[in-house]
């Protein structure tokens, strides 16, 4: 199919022009016209343009782009990842906290699915916009039955903090950076919060509030909507889709 296409459906459903971000979203890059392969990944950087590559990709579809903040200059290690989409004609298209948000193929949406639990609200404004889905479980679950069921769903777990209710019923859902987040969810009345890394400041607000915290990891935690998305992408158009799993351990 032809790019432009591809990148009108895209920032349609994503509503990338109404949510405001760090940087600028959407096609980060623009390359070839046509796009027969997507490869999916967390992140946009060298190991991971040099595997999109390698399988053959006309674009390349992540949760973190490469531009954030500011101008940057195209210099240095930057340099070098900016020259390397251009010179292999690779499209670059970034979804950060649109995939976050997205009610269907957004990360906390995909997680909840995972999970077995149903999302009935949101919550954990970034920006304007609520990221974090407020789940329920249709039947009370242990938080071991929860944490088992995100690594059989998802994958590793980092870090578990068992200081809440045995029985799980309300779980507050936040991929990525959201330990700071722990007392909103508290506030809410969730059994457990599931996020992706926390921090040496964060680490005893479990124990404070009382809450089952999970710790999936950022990356872990964000795997799963570009994924979602790809596969929409696949089903929808015939385009040939490929996620590439590169963790960062973090």
């Amino acid at each position: 199919m032809q790019r432009n296409e591809l990148v009108q459906f895209l920032d349609e459903y994503l509503k990338i022009p109404e949510i405001k971000d760090y940087g600028p979203q959407g096609l980060q890059i623009e390359g070839r016209a046509e796009i027969l392969k997507i490869i999916g990944a967390v992140d946009a950087h060298l190991p991971v343009v040099e595997t999109a590559l390698a399988r053959g990709a006309d674009m390349l579809l992540v949760h973190h782009g490469i531009f954030w903040g500011g101008p940057q200059k195209i210099s240095g290690g930057f340099g070098r990842l900016v020259r390397t989409y251009i010179q292999a004609d690779l499209n670059l298209y970034a979804a950060h906290l649109a995939l976050d948000a997205h009610p269907e193929v957004g990360n906390n949406a995909q997680l909840a699915r995972r999970l077995g639990l149903n999302v009935t609200s949101w919550w954990g404004k970034v920006n304007g916009v609520p990221l974090a889905a407020l789940a329920e479980s249709p039947e009370p679950i242990t938080f071991e039955e929860l944490t088992n069921r995100y690594r059989e769903a998802v994958g590793d777990v980092k870090l578990v903090l068992a200081h809440g209710p045995q029985q799980i019923r309300r779980v507050g859902i936040l991929s990525g950076s959201g330990a700071r987040q722990i007392e909103e969810a508290a506030a809410l009345g969730c059994d457990a919060f599931i996020t992706g890394e926390t921090s040496h400041a964060q680490f005893y607000d479990a124990f404070n509030y009382g809450m089952n915290v999970l710790y999936g990891g950022h990356y872990g935690t964000e795997t799963v909507g570009v994924q979602a998305l790809g596969q929409l992408i696949a089903d929808k158009f015939g385009v040939e889709f490929e996620f590439v799993d590169i963790p960062t351990g973090i």
